[in-house]
Parts: C-alpha cells; sequence; structure tokens
C-alpha cells in the first residue's frame, strides 16, 4: 500500500514537470508561476539553492547518496525528466502549428502575455511613484527592442549558452516568460523547436537504423547548439536562483514593476499582425491593423483564450 502511494506521489512530481516545462516553452507563461499555483515553487527553489559549497563537498568526498538527498534529488529528478518530456512533445506539435496555422499560433502566444500583464498588475502597488518610475523604465526598455530590427537568429555559441542561462529566468521569477525573452533574443525556434527535433528525429532513425542522416554538418551544429543551451539553462538555474531569489524577496516591488513595464512595451514583438520585408539595410517587421473577417475572429478568440488561461491560471496560485 505504501509502495503504491509512493508510486502515485511521483506520477504527480512527474506530471507537475510536464506541466511547468509546456509553460516554459510557450510564450507569455512561466513555468514559475505554474509552480507557484500547483504548490511546489519553494521547494523548487530551495533545491536549487542547495547546490553549494556543502553539497559539492560531497561530490568530492564521493558521498553520492548523502548529496542526493541533500538537493532533494528524488524531486528534481521526476520535474526535471517531467521538463524534458515535455519539451520533445510540444516541439512536434509547435513545429507543426506553426507551419499551418501561425496567426493563431501568435495570437494565443499575445493573448498569453496578455494576461501575464493582468498578473502582475495585481502584484504591483501602482499608488508608489516609485513603482511607477520603474514601471515606465520597463516600458521604455521594451519600446526601444519593439523598435529595433529583428533580430536574427544566431546559433554562435557563446550567445546559445547566455540564452540558456536567460531562458531559466521564468522557472524562478513567477510572470516573466523564458520562451518570451528567447523571442526577443530571436532564438526561440533555433532552441525550442528546431534543435529539440533534431534530437528527436535522429533518436527515431537510430532506432529505425537509419543512420544517414545523424552526422550531417547541420544536424551536428543543432546538436551542439542544443547541448550548450541546456549547459547554460543548467548553469542559470544554479546561479540565478540564489541571485534571483534574494532580489525577489528584497525588492519584490521593483522586479515586479520592472517586468510589468517591459512586457507592455514588448507587445509589439509579437503582435500577430505582421509582415517581414527584406531591404537593402537589412530585414524590417510591418505591423499593421487586420481587417475584420473571418480569420481576424478567429485570431482575437485565440487572444481571448490565452488572456484568460492566464487570468484563471494566477487566481487559483493566489488562492493556495
Amino acid at each position: 500500500m505504501k509502495e503504491n502511494s509512493s508510486f502515485s506521489k511521483n506520477i504527480i512530481v512527474l506530471f507537475h514537470g510536464i506541466l511547468m516545462g509546456t509553460a516554459n516553452k510557450i510564450p507569455g507563461v512561466s513555468g514559475g508561476l505554474v509552480a507557484l499555483a500547483l504548490g511546489f515553487y519553494e521547494k523548487l527553489i530551495l533545491s536549487f539553492k542547495r547546490f553549494n559549497s556543502k553539497s559539492l563537498k560531497m561530490l568530492l568526498s564521493l558521498k553520492f547518496k548523502d548529496f542526493y538527498i541533500f538537493v532533494n534529488g528524488n524531486f528534481l529528478v521526476l520535474i526535471l525528466s517531467g521538463i524534458v518530456i515535455s519539451y520533445f512533445s510540444t516541439s512536434k506539435i509547435l513545429e507543426i502549428l506553426l507551419i499551418n496555422y501561425e496567426l493563431y499560433v501568435w495570437s494565443l502566444f499575445f493573448g498569453l502575455v496578455i494576461g501575464t500583464i493582468f498578473h502582475l498588475r495585481s502584484l504591483i502597488n501602482i499608488r508608489k511613484w516609485n513603482n511607477i518610475f520603474f514601471i515606465f523604465t520597463g516600458a521604455l526598455i521594451g519600446v526601444i527592442i519593439s523598435l529595433m530590427n529583428p533580430v536574427q537568429e544566431n546559433d554562435n555559441l557563446y550567445f546559445v549558452f547566455l540564452c540558456g542561462i536567460v531562458s531559466v529566468s521564468g522557472m524562478i521569477l513567477p510572470g516573466l516568460s523564458g520562451s518570451f525573452i528567447l523571442m526577443l533574443m530571436g532564438n526561440y525556434v533555433l532552441l525550442l523547436v528546431d534543435s529539440v527535433n533534431a534530437l528527436y528525429d535522429s533518436l527515431n532513425e537510430l532506432l529505425l537504423g537509419d543512420f544517414s542522416k545523424i552526422n550531417t554538418p547541420e544536424r551536428i551544429n543543432y546538436f551542439k547548439v542544443l547541448a550548450v543551451f541546456t549547459l547554460g539553462s543548467v548553469t542559470g538555474l544554479i546561479s540565478l536562483s540564489k541571485i534571483l531569489s534574494y532580489l525577489l524577496s528584497r525588492f519584490n516591488q521593483i522586479c515586479n514593476s520592472l517586468i510589468f513595464g517591459f512586457i507592455i512595451g514588448s507587445l509589439g514583438v509579437i503582435w500577430p499582425w505582421k509582415s517581414e520585408f527584406s531591404f537593402e539595410s537589412g530585414n524590417k517587421i510591418i505591423r499593421y491593423v487586420p481587417e475584420l473577417n473571418s480569420q481576424t475572429v478567429y485570431a482575437v478568440l485565440f487572444i481571448l483564450i490565452g488572456m484568460f488561461t492566464v487570468i484563471i491560471l494566477s487566481k487559483y496560485e493566489r488562492r493556495r
């Protein structure tokens, strides 16, 4: 009976990891917000913070069992396994949807970000002048980024490592979407769709005994990119968990105000109705107001679905 109970708990933790990983991959949704709503956020942050000098001494002394228990290894393995499972499953789905229903996917993303703005608004005392100042500061940074030429995809490994560090911010700061930041950096599709799909396809081909595509330069480059991105993410989880949790506990209103303003100012980046044109000076994105037709109505519905998804999730989190 006890074994069945333990197995059930492990399945639930694994499922929590899958939900968190799915949230991390969707721009506008914060994995940290999902962790808060499901009640394991504090346990997750505490586990990452235990990767310190004490745990390092255990590793160097070959006390692997003590290390595993100290860092809450069983919990972390299940959560991270769930995240990995979700990355493989959602990457294929996202690839298909982006090819066939690009407008609706971007509309859903836009709605999710709008919902995040409503969530963050509830965490900020808007009447304080210093909060207003940081909201405008964050918005100004976001607007500047929105007006810049579109950031091109960059597979430079140093930049990919930096993307890995930044992408996990959404797991640590509830309300900030790591995927949204990757979009601003121009590497969302490369890191969370193409590279993951390349590994998924290669594993399938290996199982079928097909080795023809695995050694191609394109695949090898994807493997390098994914490995460096993963290394950056792990580095970010261990290092940023301490820094950001300290900043969030010490300067909660300032952090939320900056994020709130930044997201508002950056909304233009994921505006669903846009076209990209090539000029001699580089690519330019033209954003426009759509005509009223059935496609626009469906797109607006997806915006509303995304918006209310985050609002409902944040209300559930506050009840806990």
